[in-house]
């Protein structure tokens, strides 16, 4: 999760915190170690957060002078339901000042969780609204936000309510293991041929390639991907008469598609197909969120940017953009 901080027309204004420093190790990884390991449950529960998240939120309404009265939503999080639900009654908390963890939707994604709480709460909120957000881990951070009057831009988006909706299930557990490497993949003959990317070629075409920027003919006005010299039109052909195009903001509909079992991909079959994009345009596409059963011609379909695919020999994540279903 990642939050843009700023000073002009914020969404919601930092107005204080307080932070509590507590050498309390509960979890814990080496930065060799692929996975995280933790000490007993009920230590956990009964010595971290029954302590240490009333601590740090005590002291912070003192600091302040504040009541936990004067904020509409008090955010922690807690990965267990019955020490969350103690930890309520503890805190003194209404019913209408706790937020759902969205545990059942995203998992437990650690150190994220306390900002997608946050804009989670936001995309809800209304001006003047006080919320605190506790950050638990070797100590706890209290941060006070006051809702502004521009929190109407980010409701009207609402980008966190969306995303989780536009969420696709996996159909096998197996390839969530494959992505994270905690099992070997054998990708076939094809995957052996990986040449290195081309860094100059993609900062000569990175307008292209990551801001899917392509042209459009100021003589006949056809929209064009990737961008050319020549326009495309037949019974145009003008040379050296183009201007950007971006195709980013576009949607299309599925003009044709494919599912390839051969390609050397780590969420087989590999689809892709053409779109046509609104206003015009033509582009053979991947398509990502989606299975060739719920595929058909015609269907609505926007561009993402996403992981292409990973370099494992040398270590890097390749990113590009494809289409999913509206």
């Amino acid at each position: 999760a990642a939050a843009i901080v700023g000073k002009d027309d914020v969404i919601a204004e930092y107005k204080g915190s307080f932070s509590l420093s507590v050498d309390f190790v509960d979890r814990f990884r080496s930065p060799s170690s692929p996975f995280g390991r933790a000490w007993e449950d009920r230590w956990i529960r009964d010595a971290g957060y029954d302590k240490i998240i009333p601590r740090a939120l005590n002291s912070f309404l003192k600091k302040y002078d504040l009541k936990l009265e004067d904020f509409s939503k008090v955010l922690y999080c807690c990965p267990y339901p019955s020490e969350r639900r103690k930890l309520n009654k503890k805190l003194g908390l209404k019913e209408d000042q706790i937020q759902n963890l969205l545990m059942e939707r995203v998992g437990d994604t650690g150190v994220a969780q306390p900002l997608v709480m946050l804009a989670s709460v936001l995309e809800n909120a209304k001006a003047g609204d006080n919320i605190i957000l506790l950050s638990y881990g070797n100590g706890c951070d209290a941060i006070w936000f006051e809702v502004t009057d521009s929190i109407g831009r980010l409701k009207e988006s609402r980008p966190l309510e969306k995303s989780l909706d536009a969420g696709v299930e996996l159909d096998a557990y197996e390839k969530y293991l494959v992505w994270r490497d905690v099992v070997p993949f054998e990708a076939g003959l094809r995957a052996e041929h990986n040449p290195p990317v081309r860094w100059s070629l993609v900062w000569r075409l990175r307008r292209a390639i990551l801001g899917f920027c392509g042209s459009r003919c100021t003589r006949c006005g056809t929209p064009q991907f990737p961008p050319q010299r020549v326009c495309v039109n037949p019974g145009c052909g003008a040379i050296d008469e183009m201007e950007d195009y971006y195709f980013s903001n576009k949607e299309g509909k599925v003009a044709s598609f494919t599912g390839d079992n051969l390609a050397a991909t780590v969420n087989p079959p590999q689809i892709y197909g053409h779109v046509v994009f609104e206003g015009g345009g033509k582009v053979l596409m991947d398509f990502t969120d989606c299975n060739l059963d719920t595929l058909h011609v015609g269907m609505p379909v926007t561009p993402v940017f996403r992981v292409k695919d990973y370099d494992r020999v040398r270590g890097t994540t390749r990113y590009g953009w494809k289409v999913k279903p509206v």
